[in-house]
């Protein structure tokens, strides 16, 4: 999820440094969103921990 994030952020970059302020605008916030939600799914993941599987 964080590895989608860095991609559409260097999207927003490219696209922004080439003049495209809309498209860099929608990167961005789709970067945003995806690095809050895997942040957030981390988070969890860290507090529960794993678990065996009962038998």
């Amino acid at each position: 999820m964080l590895g989608w994030a860095v991609t559409f952020l260097i999207v927003a970059i490219v696209a922004g440094l080439l003049g495209f302020s809309g498209i860099a605008g929608t990167a961005v916030n789709i970067a945003w969103i995806l690095f809050v939600v895997g942040l957030i799914l981390a988070l969890v993941f860290f507090i529960t921990g794993r678990r065996t599987p009962p038998i």
